[in-house]
């Protein structure tokens, strides 16, 4: 079988900083397909907590469902920080953070294979976005 890859476009926001919190992921698999879109609530958190939660979700989701281990995993974020920041180019300066980012590596060895992470603009981030606010608007305050 040909090595197989993965695409996961992820988002994460909050409604005031922090406020209430809710995170957006859609994984493709290598010929563009959608193998899962979803939306979650996670509370009331930070916009970059959010981000690095919808990291972590996505990476818990191929755990748990996939039946192969992906040569590489693309992940794309449009927050600038998140991504410098799990790609090592910024220290990461707050404790909680710190922890998120130890959690995500821990996910990234258990899917194995190659995980990278990208920068793209929100605007071809749209259907993450889309998940997020369809997320924090269903919930009632």
């Amino acid at each position: 079988m040909p090595d197989r890859e993965l695409t996961v476009f992820t988002d994460g926001g909050a409604r005031g900083n922090p406020g209430p919190a809710a995170i957006g992921f859609v994984i493709k698999d290598d010929q563009g397909k959608i193998i899962i879109e979803k939306g979650q609530y996670i509370g009331r958190a930070t916009n970059n907590v959010a981000e690095y939660q919808a990291v972590i979700e996505a990476l818990k989701w191929l755990k748990k469902n996939l039946s192969f281990r992906p040569a590489r995993t693309t992940f794309f974020l449009d927050s600038k920080l998140a991504v410098n920041q799990l790609n090592g180019l910024f220290k990461v300066k707050n404790h909680g953070l710190r922890n998120l980012i130890v959690e995500v590596r821990q996910w990234e060895r258990e899917i194995g294979g190659h995980v990278i992470y990208c920068f793209v603009r929100r605007e071809k981030n749209k259907k993450a976005d889309t998940l997020v606010n369809q997320s924090l608007d269903s919930r009632v305050f």
